[in-house]
């Protein structure tokens, strides 16, 4: 913990220089795609015969502790490019079979180091794959937690069944915060179903701001889209950049680096989507040159990258390297890239 401080305490000071010796806190918070993040067993109802030790992955116990720790390598080092030693103070992630995974998972010594704990509601998801919020608490303190489903309209399929919005609420810094953790349906289902999870998620993050207009609202997951795709930008009318950016609309500091970088998360046929997005509420936003940090405020966001997590040889070279592909074990980390949002706040 003192070196945590220690590496706090550096973080707030660099940062201060650049304002003008006035003192800031800064916090990361992040998302991570786990991808597959199954135990050994079999779990009644769940899809998840490919990840036994007799399925199709041959999924035993040593490949399942080598993607535990590959994972919490990721997750610890999330954030720690601004605070070395701290990180990330919640993380979303998804594709989590169970509670069991979980545990196991903050059990790792990256991440029970900092005390690591973890929200988790079983969801209806026929894979069997949940969202999830990792948290330390000696940063965030969740006050509540509720799963929110996926509900489908009759206008397609009513028995369509997928993963719900986990939705935390605690404090970070202070000030009051909610998280909207997402895995909207995959991009076989069609734009339909992940333009009506969009809506499903803008009617939650609104009702989170009526209740409490002060409190600050991110939106992350993997949206199976990208920015500029309409689940985003009409759905839930997340704005390119913060001049636009109005009461209603949320910010997504990604869709430039898309759209103008072509800088992605995860790789199809050679070419870069980003579907891993935190989305922002309009008070975590300076407008207008307004310099105002007494609350939390959006400082930058950064696609998390290390050599560890591209492939550097082969057909998929430059692409983030996956457990399995091909069928053969590689002992990688995921088909998609982590993201970390910074935020800072000034110290009254």
């Amino acid at each position: 913990m003192r070196k945590q401080l220690f590496a706090l305490a550096l973080a707030i000071l660099t940062y201060c220089t650049a304002f003008a010796e006035k003192k800031f806190s800064v916090y990361a918070v992040g998302f991570y795609n786990l991808e597959n993040l199954f135990d050994t067993q079999h779990d009644e109802g769940k899809r998840d015969y490919d990840f036994l030790p007799t399925g199709s992955y041959r999924w035993d116990e040593m490949k399942y502790s080598n993607k535990l720790n590959n994972m919490a390598r990721v997750l610890s080092e999330m954030g720690t490019d601004v605070l070395p030693g701290v990180g990330c103070a919640f993380i979303g992630v998804c594709e989590v079979e169970n509670a069991k995974a979980l545990d196991d998972l903050t059990a790792q010594p990256a991440l029970a180091s900092r005390g690591f704990k973890y929200v988790h509601i079983e969801g209806q998801d026929r894979r069997g794959i949940d969202p999830a919020l990792l948290y330390n608490p000696s940063l965030f303190t969740v006050h509540n937690a509720k799963l929110v489903p996926y509900v489908q309209s009759l206008e397609k399929d009513s028995a369509y069944f997928t993963r719900g919005f986990l939705t935390v609420s605690g404090e970070l810094g202070g000030d009051p915060v909610s998280v909207i953790v997402c895995h909207l349906p995959s991009r076989a289902s069609g734009s339909f179903y992940r333009e009506q999870g969009a809506d499903q998620i803008k009617v939650i993050k609104d009702s989170l701001l009526k209740e409490n207009p002060a409190r600050k609202v991110f939106v992350m997951g993997d949206m199976n889209d990208d920015p500029t795709n309409r689940s985003m930008t009409t759905s839930l009318s997340a704005k390119a950049d913060t001049k636009d950016v109005s009461e209603g609309d949320m910010f997504n500091p990604w869709y430039n680096l898309l759209a103008k970088e072509g800088i992605g998360t995860l790789m199809y046929q050679g070419s870069w989507n980003l579907f891993d997005q935190i989305l922002l509420s309009p008070n975590l936003l300076n407008q207008d040159g307004k310099k105002d940090y007494s609350t939390l405020k959006f400082w930058k966001n950064q696609i998390f990258k290390r050599d560890y997590l591209f492939q550097t040889e082969g057909k998929y070279k430059g692409s983030p390297k996956r457990t399995t592909a091909g069928g053969i074990w590689l002992n990688g980390y995921s088909d998609h890239l982590p993201v970390v949002v910074y935020l800072v706040k000034e110290q009254q």
